[in-house]
């Protein structure tokens, strides 16, 4: 598979985010970006402090955001709009209302037909990251990592009116495919994809993942006694992006709908007993 210009586009952008142009140019450029995409930085140090764009996308809280400690209840990976969320029919879920993608292509073929068949029929959850949002992801809930799939692809956009006129788009995006284990024994799978701009999307535990790097062929990372405790960082998106969560079937009760906005720590759901 051939580069898609896609990703020569978010490379340049990546390059440009990842220098710094010196304290008092970069200092405007921080200042521009925050303005013009309305972020809020009261979580977070100045945008003045960050000596690349790229180290103000991928800002780190100030204070650790307080959760819930049952471990029944999941939480936001992120902060987000829920796109969409809701039962996957058979192997259906939704892009956005009226277009719906193969969640057995969306994982590719890293993940066995087996796992694919368990979330068969459970529930869905896609989180867009715009980017005025934090680009951090965390665990939703006390879990165990069985295998991180890296599958190359496209980078086209992934916010709303893209989400509309692109067919397969989470299928054609480049994306890292993580299968999980909740401590009940339940599969789940989170999707990070990657988009237009995101010059990268880090896996805090795989240092071998290199997205958007000209790797064209899928990789796959198994894990014996790999552990994730709820709300830790496992690793951010360069820009805005979209994070899909797959459940396997009577794994959890969502306690969210579309078209809500939704911050990382915040209960998302109940797992089922």
């Amino acid at each position: 598979m051939k580069q898609h210009f896609t990703s020569a586009v978010s490379q340049i952008f990546g390059r440009f985010a990842s220098k710094a142009h010196g304290k008092t140019f970069q200092s405007m450029i921080n200042r521009i970006y925050v303005k013009a995409m309305g972020l809020d930085m009261s979580d977070f140090k100045s945008p003045e402090s960050y000596p690349t764009l790229n180290a103000l996308f991928t800002r780190k809280l100030n204070q650790p955001r307080k959760f819930s400690s049952d471990p029944k209840d999941m939480i936001s990976p992120c902060d987000s709009l829920i796109t969409e969320c809701g039962v996957i029919e058979e192997n259906l879920a939704l892009q956005i209302k009226g277009m719906s993608y193969s969640v057995d292509e969306v994982l590719g073929e890293g993940i066995t037909a087996e796992s694919k068949q368990s979330i068969h029929n459970g529930m869905f959850v896609n989180f867009y990251l715009s980017p005025r949002d934090y680009h951090r992801y965390h665990a939703p809930l006390d879990m165990q990592v069985l295998r991180a799939v890296h599958i190359p692809g496209k980078l086209y956009p992934v916010n709303i009116p893209s989400l509309k006129k692109q067919l397969n788009l989470f299928i054609e995006n480049e994306r890292v495919v993580l299968e999980c284990l909740s401590t009940e024994g339940k599969r789940f799978f989170l999707i990070l994809v990657g988009a237009l701009n995101v010059g990268e999307m880090e896996v805090n535990f795989e240092p071998r993942i290199r997205t958007n790097s000209g790797v064209l062929t899928p990789s796959i990372y198994s894990y014996q006694e790999l552990h994730l405790s709820k709300g830790d960082d496992f690793g951010c998106f360069r820009m805005g992006s979209t994070i899909v969560m797959l459940c396997e079937k009577e794994m959890i009760d969502l306690g969210i709908s579309s078209g809500h906005n939704v911050r990382f720590a915040q209960t998302i759901g109940r797992i089922k007993s």
